[in-house]
């Protein structure tokens, strides 16, 4: 056998090899999404479910409430309180920053690479096609690289039972309503953060004066930020990024649904039909009838296709006005997508690096004891979870064993921190605001 046949051959078997693996891992998620209907087949069998099962083990709340600046003017209140103090911690802060900053570029870098095949928002010249099986195990590479990094994030997967949930479960106030076809998706997956329970902040008014009843917004679960990795089969991979999305709404966000009317609202839409058509025949079809001597069975014929048409006027006006809705709630709560989310995760992920290396080192400054690193962690765990509970209100599963490596990794003999020579960054500048709200204004 000739070197230039065993190549073409080992060539072959390559490509045959990335074949398999795109059919091997298309059965796989249509298992997966097999399984997604079984459990939404259950959730319509229960009685008005108000959340998924066992939500608490399920969703567990990891983001840091706090921007690092907030975070630091807490830390400096109640530990740092001396000038000297307040001048160390500032400038471990911008070290820590500095030791960070090209692990995140060098990670983002190699995601756009990653991801710039299947870009569909490309804006270089384009790359040849790529086959299906191709374009399904780049988008699984980009995947399961973007996962350490929604990880270090703070971002919570969600789980195949929440949402089946949500795909089931609509909220008597979500005045527009999807449904979708789980036969036209190859893989859905959602991550979220900053899970509250109370009003859904309203970014826009539209919306807001119409349907038949008016009433006070009532508490719901929501979450802060979303993102969304869907594929459907005759489309790509959509990556997105929303804010303030309750729970019940999440289908909304999928690409490929249709906007339905509610069962309500199609109930009064046919009772108005009703009225109004035996009104219309009553007035109008008796002195057809009389006057112009028209056969009976002609008059109904007429006038079913005169209701016929109403009823579908009415119906599609709705639905438009629906899907208009729909449009300005996507087009308000949109924060990024595709290649742009993947540089605000990048931020997102390195902001939250940061915060975990404050609050280990501010909490392990104050223990004068040393012992071993999983009792440290486990330690530290507990300790920064209950001063968060205290300061923010808000309960945060905290990674005592991940911050406490953030930590180690910045000791001097890794030759991490700056060096020597190096310009002395500045101090941030001080604010002296009494209380921090939690909030965060990444997309």
């Amino acid at each position: 056998m000739t070197i230039e046949r065993w190549l073409r051959l080992w060539g072959q078997g390559l490509a045959m090899l990335h074949v398999t693996r795109g059919v091997w891992g298309s059965r796989a998620r249509v298992r997966a999404l097999s399984s997604l209907a079984a459990k939404m087949g259950e959730y319509r069998k229960m009685w008005k479910p108000t959340e998924p099962r066992d939500w608490a083990q399920q969703y567990r709340e990891r983001f840091i409430p706090f921007s690092k600046e907030q975070l630091l003017r807490l830390l400096i209140q109640e530990f740092h309180s001396s000038p000297a103090e307040k001048e160390a911690l500032e400038e471990f802060s911008a070290h820590v920053d500095f030791c960070t900053l090209f692990h995140y570029h060098h990670t983002l870098a190699r995601l756009q690479s990653m991801y710039d095949p299947i870009n569909p928002d490309r804006e270089t010249l384009d790359q040849p096609s790529l086959t299906d099986p191709q374009r399904l195990s780049n988008e699984q590479e980009v995947l399961q690289a973007l996962e350490p990094l929604l990880a270090q994030a703070n971002f919570s997967p969600l789980s195949e039972d929440t949402l089946a949930y949500a795909l089931v479960v609509h909220h008597p106030q979500d005045e527009v309503q999807v449904t979708i076809n789980l036969d036209q998706y190859i893989y859905i997956q959602f991550w979220a953060l900053g899970q509250r329970v109370g009003q859904i902040p309203r970014k826009s008014s539209v919306g807001s004066k119409r349907g038949f009843f008016k009433s006070a917004s009532a508490e719901r679960r929501y979450f802060k930020r979303v993102v969304l990795a869907a594929r459907t089969k005759r489309g790509h991979l959509v990556l997105k990024c929303f804010k303030d999305i309750p729970l019940e709404g999440l289908e909304q966000l999928l690409p490929e649904l249709k906007v339905r009317t509610p069962k309500l609202q199609r109930a009064l839409l046919n009772i108005t039909l009703v009225v109004s058509g035996v009104a219309v025949f009553v007035n109008v079809g008796m002195v057809v009838l009389s006057d112009l001597k028209m056969a009976t069975s002609l008059l109904l014929l007429l006038f079913a296709a005169f209701m016929g048409l109403r009823a579908s006027k009415m119906f599609g006006q709705r639905r438009s006005v629906q899907a208009l809705e729909l449009a300005h709630m996507l087009y308000y709560r949109s924060t990024s997508n595709n290649s742009e989310l993947l540089s605000a995760l990048a931020l997102r992920a390195h902001d939250e690096h940061t915060k975990e290396a404050l609050l280990a080192h501010s909490f392990l400054a104050r223990r004068g004891r040393h012992s071993g690193p999983e009792e440290t962690s486990k330690w530290l765990q507990s300790e920064v979870e209950n001063w968060l509970l205290a300061q923010s209100g808000c309960e945060v599963a905290f990674n005592g064993a991940r911050a406490l490596g953030h930590l180690q990794a910045l000791t001097p003999g890794n030759g991490m921190y700056p060096p020597p020579g190096f310009p002395k960054l500045e101090p941030l500048a001080t604010i002296t605001s009494p209380q921090a709200a939690p909030k965060s204004d990444n997309p």
